[in-house]
Parts: C-alpha cells; structure tokens; sequence
C-alpha cells in the first residue's frame, strides 16, 4: 500500500515507519527535519510544514492511508501546547479531507478512555502523577478523537495505546478494546511501542473498524 505517515520519526512514528517498511508498503514520511531519516527502500521522505494545508495536501494525494503520529512537543510542558496539538490536527484533516484520502488512522493516546468508574482516564485517579505537567499536550492529542468524530467524510480510526507506551518486544501477542483502560492480569495497562505499531498496521491491511475508536494492550 502506498501510506502517508505525518511524524514518521517521532516516538510513535517512528516505530510505525519501521513496521510498515518491513512489510513492503511504498511510505512517504512527512517530517520537520528529513535528516533525521537514513534512506531506505520503499521509503519517500518529504519536509512539510502541517500547517500549509494546500501543500501537505498536494503530498498526501494519491495516497491509500493517511497515517498521523503528529507531536509538536513530546515531553514539552505548558499551555501553549494544547493550542498546538489542536491547530495541527485541524490543518492534518483538513489536508486530507482536500487530498481525497479516506482512509486517515489517527495514533492516538489512553487520555480519552474510561476507568472501570467510567470516567475519562485524564480526569480520573488513575492518571500516572508522573504525566501531570504534560496535561496540555496530553489533552491535545485527546482532541483529535473529537475532531475526527465530527468527521463523516473520512474512514476514519483513532487506535489509543494503553497507559503506559514504551520501546520492548514486538511479541503480536495483544488485545483488542474499545472505549475502556485495558488491564493485564497484574491490573497494569501497557503495551510496547512494537506491538501498537503491529496493531495498527494490521487494521491499515485488514480493515476492521470505521469511524471509531479502538485501543491496543496486553
């Protein structure tokens, strides 16, 4: 398949780029700082600027997927993020939407599910004390699920991680949710960046949800 991944060197992105090269689709990696990719086959690699909406769709078009692992600030603190994050995700659906590429996967994050009390994961006692002061950025990349939610024209899918997301093993050993934190048998939430990336790849090449949310954890 031919993928447009927007923030393919990033955290997420990156992780995604490699599993997707891996399984011999063509990628075009749109980034801020191309030097931060080595060449390899099946890659294009493209310095963008999300915010030209005119000129990242002209990129995305002709395209099967648009695939956006934007972070304007991973581990940034402060107000000033939220709007970024937003912005953004505006102008990356809006690129879309003009490219004429449906289907968009959306990587996503866990603030957004429910606790077993039924409340948002961010507003809950569970959120790690840890993410606190990157509140903003957090709740920035929640807003794109309810950006996309009031989306009908894109075949949209929002995949949010587990908790906790951090390099380890691509086992292909996960599960599956919907709207809720999902807890191993320990009562932990996590999954590695390996085996999201093998989830969300396996829903680019078997479609199996539309328009929704999903979430990914052992």
């Amino acid at each position: 398949m031919k993928i447009a991944l927007i923030g393919a060197s990033g955290f997420v992105g990156s992780k995604v780029l490699a599993e997707a090269l891996q399984r011999g689709h063509q990628v075009t990696a749109i980034v801020r700082n191309p030097e931060k990719l080595e060449p390899q086959k099946n890659l294009t690699v493209k310095k963008a600027d999300v915010l030209q909406v005119d000129d990242l769709a002209r990129i995305l078009a002709g395209h099967d997927v648009v695939i956006s692992s934007f972070n304007p600030a991973r581990g940034v603190a402060g107000p000033e993020v939220f709007e970024k994050h937003v912005v953004g995700h505006k102008a990356i659906i809006a690129a879309a939407k003009k490219s004429g590429v449906k289907r968009f996967l959306g990587v996503g994050g866990a603030a957004s599910l429910k606790t077993p009390a039924g409340v948002e994961l961010i507003d809950s006692p569970d959120f790690p004390a840890a993410y606190e002061a990157f509140k903003p950025g957090i709740r920035g990349t929640r807003e794109l699920y309810y950006l996309l939610k009031q989306e009908p024209d894109l075949d949209w899918v929002f995949i949010a991680p587990s908790v906790t997301i951090a390099p380890g093993e691509r086992t292909g050993k996960f599960r599956l949710g919907k709207d809720h934190v999902l807890y191993d048998a320990n009562g932990v939430s996590k999954i590695s960046l390996e085996d999201y990336s093998v989830a969300l790849l396996d829903e680019l090449e078997r479609p199996q949800h539309h328009r929704e949310r999903i979430t990914v954890g052992y």
